[in-house]
């Protein structure tokens, strides 16, 4: 079955790829630009773009919209992950978390899929810390400053199995599969 995924990240394409090819699922990249909207839940900014791209995609699509949240920062950057990402980049969330003794963070991934006829959501999360300092030279975005809980390396550390084995989007991915199994008999 195609999907076409929504993004211009091929990093998240290949995760995707390696999710769900394997299941008989063909992932296609589209890169359409989607606006992102500033919203105060993932949820809601996933459900934007999903609708704005529901005129001008081919289906059945999917689209994923991530953040990264600090608890003692208040959850921030959250939504705004990317953007603070490119301004401040992963030292710039080290600075502000100097002296913080609560490093309890997680990686949360929302994917909508739309065939025409529907649309459905999708969550994963992962819980874990962030360091003291970066590490691993892997991934991208905040993986150097973040070890999920059962590991003791970042996401920068890990090869693309292991990572994937933790994944946030992994986990929405999986979500997004059971689903499909289930409505595509």
């Amino acid at each position: 079955m195609k999907l076409y995924f929504i993004t211009s990240n091929k990093n998240k394409v290949i995760e995707a790829k390696k999710k769900l090819g394997p299941l008989g699922f063909n992932i296609i990249q589209e890169d359409l630009q989607v606006p992102e909207i500033q919203a105060d839940t993932l949820e809601e900014v996933a459900l934007f773009s999903a609708k704005w791209a529901e005129l001008r995609a081919r289906k059945p699509f999917f689209l994923e919209d991530s953040g990264f949240f600090v608890d003692s920062l208040n959850g921030f950057p959250g939504v705004y992950s990317a953007y603070v990402f490119k301004t401040l980049g992963y030292m710039g969330i080290l600075r502000l978390m100097e002296g913080v003794d609560n490093r309890d963070a997680r990686f949360v991934a929302v994917i909508v899929y739309n065939d025409g006829k529907e649309m459905k959501m999708f969550r994963g999360d992962v819980l874990g810390t962030v360091t003291q300092e970066p590490k691993g030279e892997g991934g991208f975005g905040y993986d150097p400053i973040f070890i999920p809980k059962g590991s003791s390396r970042t996401f920068a550390e890990m090869d693309t199995a292991e990572k994937g084995s933790f994944s946030h989007r992994g986990k929405a991915l999986e979500n997004m599969e059971k689903w499909l199994k289930n409505t595509t008999k």
